[in-house]
């Protein structure tokens, strides 16, 4: 089995529901982490995404070795206070994930960058502590404390996957706030997804936060 759709969008971009949207749809999917009903691999359940990832790369060349129950991955980045993986900012291993991929299809999820600053700050310890302290592609540690910082971050990640890709037809960019997202997505895999909708909000924010 090899990958068909892996998403390049940032955290708090409605990773969540894309998730369940492919789930809904008939794929095989990691969230972040590998679920129990996504692997027969009693080894693979419970670990982080970024890390088999990463692990496949360097082991084999292929970053998807290690994941061969997989369909499609809606989150890949790994931000704890011990480690700090963001696979969707590596273009190296987007390159070997294409070539070992045939016909892989990658999304890049993405809001108005004040709303996704805003809904970083809010969840959790993600925009007050995690980003701040820890080293990150475009966000060195000690950055991402303000507003602007995070805003400049997150369009910098944008601009380089737009810059990368280009007009390539295998990749597509969409805003969860589109309501035509789900149609959208669709029509680029090739899928009917059944569902659509907003999952993980944050509570206090619950009308903009969706993950």
């Amino acid at each position: 089995m090899v990958l068909r759709v892996v998403n390049l969008g940032l955290p708090k971009t409605g990773t969540t529901t894309l998730a369940r949207a492919l789930r809904r749809a008939g794929l095989k999917v990691a969230d972040r982490r590998i679920r129990r009903r996504s692997t027969s691999d009693a080894a693979l359940k419970g670990q982080f995404v970024a890390e088999l990832l990463y692990r496949g790369y360097f082991q084999s060349g292929d970053p998807g070795a290690l994941l061969s129950e997989i369909d499609a991955i809606s989150e890949m980045s790994l931000l704890r206070e011990d480690d700090s993986l963001w696979p969707q900012m590596d273009f190296a291993l987007i390159m070997a994930l294409r070539v070992h991929n045939p016909g892989l299809k990658f999304l890049a999820s993405c809001r108005d960058p004040f709303e996704l600053s805003q809904s970083m700050l809010a969840w959790s310890d993600l925009g007050m502590s995690r980003l701040p302290n820890s080293a990150i592609p475009g966000l060195p540690r000690d950055y991402g404390q303000t507003t602007k910082e995070r805003m400049q971050w997150i369009r910098g990640h944008y601009a380089a996957l737009a810059r990368f890709f280009g007009d390539d037809p295998d990749y597509l960019t969409y805003d969860i706030a589109d309501p035509l997202a789900r149609d959208r997505i669709g029509d680029f895999l090739g899928l009917e997804l059944p569902w659509w909708g907003r999952l993980n909000a944050n509570p206090v924010r619950a009308g903009a936060s969706a993950t």
